[in-house]
C-alpha cells in the first residue's frame, strides 16, 4: 500500500482522486503534533489500513523527532497496543 506522505497528514487515493484512507496530526508546537483523526472508506476496513497508517504515523514522527497527544480515539488505541512507540506520546 503506497500512502502519501505530507507535513500533517498521510493519505491513500483511489483512482478518482478520493480519499480513502488518512491519518492527519496538525502541529501543536515544533515539537508537538496531534493526532486527531484516522479514517477509512468502507471497502477498505477489516484490512489493517488504519493500523498501517498509526505506524507510517508515528515512523515519521520518530524520523522528525517529534512528540504526540492523541485525541484521536484509534490513535489512543493503537498506542495501548504498541507499547514500543510510547515514547513518542508526550
Amino acid at each position: 500500500m503506497n500512502f502519501t506522505h505530507s507535513q500533517n497528514r498521510i493519505f491513500l487515493l483511489n483512482d478518482n482522486n478520493k480519499t480513502i484512507a488518512e491519518v492527519t496530526f496538525p502541529d501543536i508546537d515544533e515539537n508537538t503534533v496531534n493526532i486527531n483523526h484516522t479514517y477509512v472508506a468502507d471497502s477498505l476496513r477489516g484490512q489493517g489500513v488504519a493500523g498501517k497508517l498509526m505506524k507510517a504515523a508515528a515512523e515519521q514522527l520518530q524520523a522528525q523527532n517529534k512528540k504526540a497527544i492523541l485525541t484521536c480515539s484509534f490513535a489512543v488505541k493503537w498506542f495501548e497496543r504498541n507499547p514500543e512507540y510510547s515514547d513518542l506520546l508526550k
